[in-house]
């Protein structure tokens, strides 16, 4: 069908514990053993497991964090030195949403990723492929957004990123590379599943937290404050606030973001293109790098 996966993108190399979880299994391993040798140790080692455990959910539980695993918060540095930013919009596609999200993208020759929910791709299979033909990248959310998600095992995620997966690719003939968890978080099991499915974990820059609120000029100052090249922006077409006059947040936000990115010289792309193996842009270098 539709191929807007035009850069071409290295696979995702074979999963390695990071040392954290490396240091996690050998305190286990420790233990066992130190309990073995000292049963009367086992109050001490017992606090020691569950401040470790602790760590881990903390870590799972910050969207940003690298400590489980590879997790693209920012852009290349290539990329950021071509002056790119890259535009995610998650929660799609929604029919009273996304096609005014794609008009207003149109309008000012954006190309955004989205970040899209497997049942809502099936359900709204044209709109799907609406998405694709204009340009966009299509990539993976989880088939059912399920709001346990952090708390699933290696079955649970596979079965969540590769029905999305089988999905996405039969409605509209893309197969996405990048994958974002509901809400961003998760658990220590994920990374080795995603890179069974050839998925890079996607988080964010900095967000608007348009979910929630309403206030578009609030939203607006959350993108903008710092912003500079290589950030990766979140919005949401799907699950959007409304404004107090029932407008979906996003719809208001888009058209100054839009503007305030084109004075300040910064250039939106989709995840893959700004990804992709290409040359910096050396003449980036005297664009602005910071908003205030």
């Amino acid at each position: 069908m539709f191929d807007n996966a035009a850069p071409s993108l290295p696979p995702v190399p074979a999963w390695r514990p990071p040392p954290l979880v490396t240091a996690s299994v050998l305190l286990h391993l420790g233990a066992l053993i130190a309990i073995a040798w000292r049963p009367g140790l086992w109050p001490w080692l017992l606090a020691l497991l569950a401040l470790n455990h602790l760590v881990l959910t903390l870590a799972g539980l910050w969207p940003r964090c690298h400590a489980l695993g590879a997790n693209l918060s920012r852009l290349p540095r290539e990329a950021a030195l071509r002056g790119e930013v890259a535009l995610t919009i998650d929660d799609g596609p929604d029919p009273e949403v996304t096609p005014e999200v794609l008009d207003l993208l149109d309008r000012h020759d954006v190309r955004a990723t989205f970040f899209c929910i497997g049942e809502r791709v099936q359900a709204h299979p044209a709109l799907s492929r609406a998405i694709a033909r204009r340009g966009h990248a299509i990539e993976n959310h989880s088939a059912h957004h399920r709001h346990h998600f952090s708390l699933l095992g290696p079955r649970g995620f596979a079965r969540e990123l590769q029905q999305a997966q089988q999905m996405i690719q039969t409605c509209t003939g893309v197969r996405p590379r990048f994958f974002r968890a509901p809400a961003g978080l998760r658990n220590l099991f994920l990374s080795p599943v995603l890179a069974q499915h050839d998925l890079r974990l996607t988080s964010w820059t900095r967000r608007g937290f348009d979910t929630r609120e309403t206030r578009p000029a609030v939203v607006l100052r959350r993108l903008l404050r710092h912003l500079k090249a290589g950030d990766i922006l979140l919005l949401h077409d799907g699950h959007a606030a409304r404004t107090a006059q029932g407008r979906p947040v996003i719809l208001e936000v888009l058209p100054e973001l839009l503007q305030a990115l084109r004075q300040a010289g910064l250039q939106p792309v989709t995840l893959k293109a700004a990804c992709a193996d290409r040359p910096a842009d050396q003449n980036a270098r005297s664009r602005p790098a910071v908003l205030p």
